[in-house]
């Protein structure tokens, strides 16, 4: 079963659709018993990263997380829920994250013409620092030809271990498209509203078993 996390910050319909178009369902739900018994979790999110944090707090949510992670089970992160893995955001103030990985969310600063939110479809690929050149088995296709995904974030994630970028864009600079660390990926892009591409990702995380 997948279970996407409820705290009331995602388009949590879109991307509970999105895997019934895969041939997966998943259910959405804030239940820890259901999310300790998922055998894969999604954590997604739109807003601002202070009001995620205080909702998943609200619920108890964040040991129920981290517990889930630290078994070493499959967690996919997407937009403001990759955000939320980080050690920190400086949103709004200097906010904690959950600390599964290493490193900041930072506010975008562009020269003109260049606008904030970055918004739109953004070709992405796997950047040559990556581990593994053929790629993590959820990204890899995209080390031989790069595809283009759907973005809406004013912030983007830097990980102080640049080799868990698996995917990576350019707004006025290379920033991280998509991470991978062990058993957790995570995407800035919305794969849910990515057409075939984002509709394959997630095929993907369906499908994989970390270490496997």
């Amino acid at each position: 079963m997948i279970a996407i996390v409820d705290y009331q910050m995602g388009n949590l319909r879109s991307v509970q659709k999105a895997f019934e178009r895969v041939g997966t369902p998943a259910v959405i739900t804030n239940s820890h018993r259901e999310i300790r018994s998922a055998d894969r979790l999604v954590l997604p999110g739109v807003g601002a990263f202070p009001d995620a944090m205080r909702e998943l707090k609200q619920r108890d949510l964040i040991s129920v997380l981290k517990d889930y992670v630290s078994e070493g089970r499959p967690l996919l992160g997407i937009c403001l829920g990759m955000q939320l893995l980080f050690d920190s955001s400086c949103e709004f103030g200097e906010h904690s994250g959950l600390g599964l990985i290493r490193g900041t969310v930072e506010p975008f600063e562009l020269p003109d013409p260049l606008k904030v939110p970055h918004m739109g479809w953004n070709l992405s690929s796997v950047p040559t620092g990556f581990p593994d050149r053929d790629g993590h088995p959820i990204f890899g296709a995209l080390s031989k030809q790069p595809s283009y995904f759907y973005y809406v974030h004013s912030f983007y994630c830097r990980p102080i271990e640049e080799k868990c970028v698996a995917l990576h864009a350019d707004y006025g600079g290379w920033f991280a498209g998509a991470v991978a660390q062990s058993n957790i990926v995570a995407t800035q892009f919305h794969p849910e509203k990515s057409q075939a591409d984002g509709l394959e990702l997630l095929r993907r995380f369906a499908m994989w078993t970390p270490g496997a």
